[in-house]
């Protein structure tokens, strides 16, 4: 099977309906669907472009997983949750701009998408949850909107083309593994508004220089800045 049309008396695409299709190259979803449902496409692995009618609310999870040829995805407006894992294993996907509703995004939801380099985070986007960007390896910068309070654990690890990183100025924790071997980064400033770094956090960021940890942080974890092997300034202002 290569190309399906759904009909548009179809209203959702439920779990699992074209799993493991791995010969299907395209699809039509018509403009009566309003959720696609977890695991909905994982493994359309020659699946190329798919575009999303303004009538889906949901992206279940798994939904496009391992989709590795995927290389457009257009998410309307009208999104208003993307579940776990939605776009993981997406190795081909290079872009993909996510709607203004949407409010969180959730853990591995971008995981191994290694050859995405460019993406729009909506400024309403208050939770990016663990291992989201995980292996993005061509991920090169990427901003964070104002409302985010915890880098989450693992977030950008193995981000290994992102260069320079902005945090917010309400970020209260950067989590375990967060820029672990986050080989090209730079330069990152640390908001004052940081209380705790914990452990591997900074790890193996050999192109790191330099780094200023502001008076509010109270805890470095373990391993923190371990085989930082280019950093020669570091300013502690307290612990």
């Amino acid at each position: 099977m290569k190309e399906v049309m759904i009909s548009d008396s179809v209203n959702e695409i439920k779990q699992n309906t074209f799993c493991g299709c791995s010969s299907l190259t395209q699809i039509i979803i018509p403009s009566s669907v309003i959720s696609i449902n977890d695991s909905a496409f994982e493994g359309c692995s020659l699946l190329v472009q798919v575009s999303i009618p303004s009538s889906v609310t949901l992206i279940g999870k798994n939904a496009f997983k391992n989709c590795s040829q995927l290389k457009e995805i257009q998410i309307p407006e009208s999104v208003l949750e993307i579940k776990s894992y939605a776009f993981c294993g997406c190795s081909s996907l290079t872009e993909i701009k996510l709607p203004s509703s949407l409010n969180s995004i959730k853990d591995h939801c971008f995981y191994e998408c290694k050859l995405l380099n460019r993406i729009e985070i909506p400024l309403l986007v208050t939770s990016i949850e663990k291992f989201a960007f995980c292996c993005c390896s061509s991920l090169a910068q990427i901003n964070i909107p104002p409302f985010i309070t915890i880098i989450q654990d693992s977030l950008f690890k193995e981000c290994i083309s992102l260069t320079t990183i902005l945090l917010p100025s309400c970020i209260t924790l950067i989590g375990n593994y967060s820029f672990k071997n986050c080989s090209q980064l730079k330069s990152i400033t640390i908001s004052p508004s940081v209380v705790e770094i914990k452990q591997y956090a900074f790890s193996c960021c050999t192109s790191l220089t330099e780094i200023e940890i502001p008076s509010s942080v109270e805890s470095i974890g373990d391993y923190a800045f371990e085989n930082c092997t280019n950093l020669i300034n570091v300013q502690i202002n307290s612990i």
